[in-house]
């Protein structure tokens, strides 16, 4: 993206200096890495849970089976959100693309809860109504074993990728502040991944010390409910992205800082940080400038603080500048001649 200061109307453009793409590839990098990783796990998780689950006939071990189906799925509408959030900007999105990332991390929501919690609870009912012989269940404890490890290293690597940027808050307050929905969806469906398995592994253990049919229905029902919590809350955090977030206030107060810090600088009236992907920023600042500088000298300070902006906050993207000029120039639009003469000088 390019970089733009908007000056009275007259909107100033630079091109980009690299900064900005490099750190947000690398990011984007690493949100597809915990992906890839998630993908692995759950697809080898649900191919073993199916086999077993058509062998013993366990609801339980069933639903976990359509568990990490729909979890490899909904990973990879995510590593398919990635790259389409990736495209650069056009005449018809000149902000790129980085909010699409939203819509299908909102997607995934929905999948969890009509796919995943829907046809687990279903099942569940199913095998209540219509209860199955317990089987033989070492199988059932083997793959939970291993299923159980490969998720908690999927679990681990989503959890350093989300509370890298916690900043001494808890996982909850970092999955709410944070505006990368891939790295926190992973997490929570590892989290949810972990909790399910747990149940299945409880029902199985109850369902044959108490030999009773009906513990493997309610588990599967149980791990249903477990999916549903999930979407609507994953639903609610991906709704919230996508209507638009403002950026964190912790960044609004750093950049408000490093402009007045500019000797041109009597303040920053009102600053707009809005959120246009997890790692692009647009920027609308109200700056009131020294009375006493000329045009020549406001535009030259607009250029610093670009300047500045760039080195210290590479996720803003594109910066809008309205300058509050000396009250002796009027409140009108500047005379185009002298915003003419001013692009020049700036470029």
């Amino acid at each position: 993206m390019s970089t733009s200061a908007h000056v009275r109307g007259v909107t100033i453009a630079k091109p980009d200096s690299g900064q900005e793409n490099l750190v947000s590839d690398s990011r984007s990098n690493e949100s597809t890495a915990t992906v890839v990783v998630a993908i692995s796990v759950n697809l080898a998780i649900a191919a073993a849970k199916a086999v077993v689950a058509a062998i013993t006939g366990s609801a339980a071990m069933t639903a976990e089976a359509i568990h990490s189906f729909v979890d490899t799925a909904n990973e990879g509408i995510l590593l398919f959100g990635i790259r389409r959030s990736r495209r650069e900007p056009n005449e018809q999105h000149p902000f790129g693309y980085g909010r699409e990332l939203y819509f299908w991390t909102l997607l995934v929501a929905v999948l969890i809860f009509g796919v995943g919690g829907g046809v687990t609870i279903l099942e569940g009912v199913d095998r209540l109504v219509h209860p199955h012989d317990l089987e033989d269940a070492l199988w059932t404890y083997v793959v939970l074993g291993v299923a159980f490890a490969l998720e908690s290293y999927s679990f681990v690597v989503s959890y350093r990728a989300v509370m890298r940027d916690s900043h001494g808050r808890s996982v909850l307050a970092t999955i709410h502040a944070s505006k990368d929905p891939t790295t926190f969806t992973v997490l929570v469906e590892d989290s949810a991944a972990l909790v399910g398995l747990t149940i299945a592994f409880v029902g199985t253990v109850l369902g044959h010390v108490l030999q009773n049919r009906y513990i493997d229905g309610i588990a599967s029902i149980a791990i249903g409910l477990v999916l549903a919590s999930v979407s609507i809350f994953l639903a609610s955090e991906s709704r919230a992205l996508l209507v638009g977030e403002s950026a964190e206030p912790k960044t609004i107060d750093a950049i408000r800082s490093l402009v007045t810090q500019d000797d041109a600088v009597v303040g920053v009236e009102r600053a707009i940080a809005m959120q246009l992907a997890p790692h692009t920023i647009v920027l609308f600042l109200d700056v009131h400038f020294h009375d006493d500088l000329s045009l020549e000298a406001v535009i030259a300070a607009i250029q610093r603080i670009e300047a500045t902006m760039r080195k210290h906050h590479a996720d803003v993207a594109t910066i809008f500048i309205e300058p509050t000029l000396p009250a002796s120039r009027g409140s009108g639009e500047l005379p185009t001649a002298t915003a003419r003469r001013s692009i020049a000088a700036f470029e």
